[in-house]
């Protein structure tokens, strides 16, 4: 039969788009934020970036040499300082005498420059709290001495510098110092900036190239990656329709990634219990049908015939059609108790009773009932036991379990019910009791265990209607142990009958 696919949950309007368009739009926006990122870095801010790096590249050498302004070797460590790092260095006196002196920098402004003032250089680096940061431009000439020198005096000559020096500017930092005779020094040192226009021009332009390649690249690698992570996710969401129309045979196949072969795992999972619970549902409607009509048919008919009967007019077919209205009425509030307990909108009124006392009183009820049929109910307890639980409930489902026994026992007719007291292993200050109902019935298969607590499972699948209650009767056993935090299971073997208990905390 074609299934019905014109049902499908309300479009929201405003997710109207995709998950492949929306990682397509998140990488190609990343690429586009790593563009912009590599812009600024390599153009914008690269001057910035640089006289940074010699900022902190003439700091550096400028602490080196004033951690050693002691060592007896302090001229070479000048002269090693300023060759590795490509730095003229001098250090003055208070009164601006020359004391060490090294020049490698051809147009260097504090060798070779007449209005590079070193008299006044401490008082404006005193004023300037110990450092003092200048910038010069190259105005064409500048006078330099020896490159290789280290020496008290300079000897100065007149010279113009390299066309490449005019275009570089000068950096300057001065610091103050004190020696170890406790005489304030001043430490100077000359580093040249390369200007970075002509580097960034060429930057500029490899940029353009590399833009418009990852422009392209990006957009057909994200292409490639949205289309690649959302073809599963399209494909389950086209299976899940299906699945919503009733189409429990809908198969999830999720290739790609882990999350989505988990996923797909966990729908076919879901797709399988759904197919379980419409076959239940099914099949629950179907006995429920079933009992209805069986009390119903027989209540309609004997009331025919004592009506149309004189002779059938007698207390014994009143009493057929007064038994199965009982029987009808508790079908009917079976089925709203299981209800309202499996809701949880049913209230449990908790107190302390004598929970022996409760189900002995209840199995001599039985045995008076059932003493005509020759069913013989046997209760072995060790001591009385009180305990805090709703009494109405908990006798509810132990009776359940002693018409199930009744149903199902074998040709002896025998039942017997045990209570124990046992040690909870996890807490040895808690005991429990455990209440047993043993019957020697055919028993029952290991791979139906585990459903016979559901709402009319039925291991043969053959719908028997019971010899009293509504075979709802373990469903709703379940659901009263569950809300008061219990336990219950049944051990059972082929031919030799079956044992159902629960168990409550004293």
């Amino acid at each position: 039969m074609k299934k019905s696919k014109s049902f499908f949950p309300p479009k929201n309007k405003s997710r109207q788009i995709s998950i492949k368009w929306k990682i397509f739009l998140f990488l190609l926006g990343f690429c586009g934020v790593l563009l912009i990122l590599l812009w600024l870095f390599q153009v914008v801010f690269l001057n910035s970036f640089y006289k940074s790096i010699k900022i902190n590249e003439i700091k550096a050498t400028a602490n080196t040499i004033e951690k050693s302004i002691n060592d007896e070797n302090i001229a070479t460590i000048i002269s090693t300082v300023s060759e590795n790092n490509d730095i003229c260095i001098k250090v003055l006196s208070s009164s601006g005498d020359t004391i060490y002196s090294s020049h490698v920098v051809k147009g260097c402004i504090i060798h070779s420059k007449p209005t590079f003032d070193e008299k006044a250089l401490h008082s404006e680096v005193t004023n300037n709290d110990g450092e003092l940061f200048q910038y010069y431009n190259h105005d064409g000439y500048a006078r330099e001495t020896e490159p290789d020198s280290v020496q008290p005096e300079n000897t100065q000559i007149q010279d113009k510098p390299p066309a490449e020096e005019k275009e570089k500017d000068t950096l300057i930092y001065s610091k103050t110092i004190i020696d170890a005779n406790n005489n304030e020094l001043i430490l100077v040192l000359n580093s040249l900036i390369s200007p970075v226009n002509a580097t960034v021009n060429t930057l500029r332009v490899q940029l353009y190239y590399i833009t418009a390649f990852m422009i392209l690249f990006s957009v057909i690698l994200a292409f490639i990656i949205a289309k690649w992570i959302s073809r599963p996710i399209e494909a389950i969401n086209e299976s899940a329709k299906m699945l919503a129309t009733g189409d429990y045979s809908t198969q999830f196949k999720g290739t790609g990634y882990k999350e989505i072969a988990e996923l797909s795992d966990t729908l076919n999972f879901t797709a399988k219990e759904l197919s379980k619970v419409e076959l239940l549902r099914q099949e629950l409607i179907a006995n429920i049908s079933h009992d209805l009509r069986t009390p119903l048919t027989l209540i309609s008919g004997y009331a025919e015939a004592m009506r149309d009967l004189p002779d059938e007019n007698n207390s014994e077919n009143a009493q057929i059609i007064v038994d199965e209205t009982k029987r009808l009425t508790t079908l009917v509030n079976d089925v709203m108790d299981i209800s309202k307990l499996q809701t949880g909108n049913i209230n449990v009124h908790l107190q302390p009773y004598n929970v022996t006392v409760s189900l002995s009183n209840s199995i001599n009820r039985m045995n008076k009932m059932m003493e005509l049929d020759g069913y013989q109910i046997d209760f072995i307890a060790d001591r009385e036991v009180t305990l805090t639980a709703d009494e109405t409930r908990i006798s509810q489902a132990f009776y359940n379990l002693l018409t199930n026994a009744i149903n199902y026992t074998g040709d002896d007719k025998k039942i017997t019910v045990t209570q124990t007291i046992f040690q909870n292993p996890a807490d040895d200050l808690t005991n429990w009791v455990k209440i047993e109902v043993a019957d020697s019935g055919e028993g029952i298969a290991a791979e139906d265990l585990p459903y016979i607590w559901d709402r009319y499972y039925k291991v043969d699948k053959t719908h028997k209607r019971a010899v009293t209650g509504t075979g709802l009767g373990l469903s709703i056993v379940k659901s009263i142990l569950d809300i008061h935090h219990g336990d219950y299971g049944v051990t059972s073997k082929l031919n030799e009958g079956s044992i159902f208990w629960f168990t409550l905390k004293i």
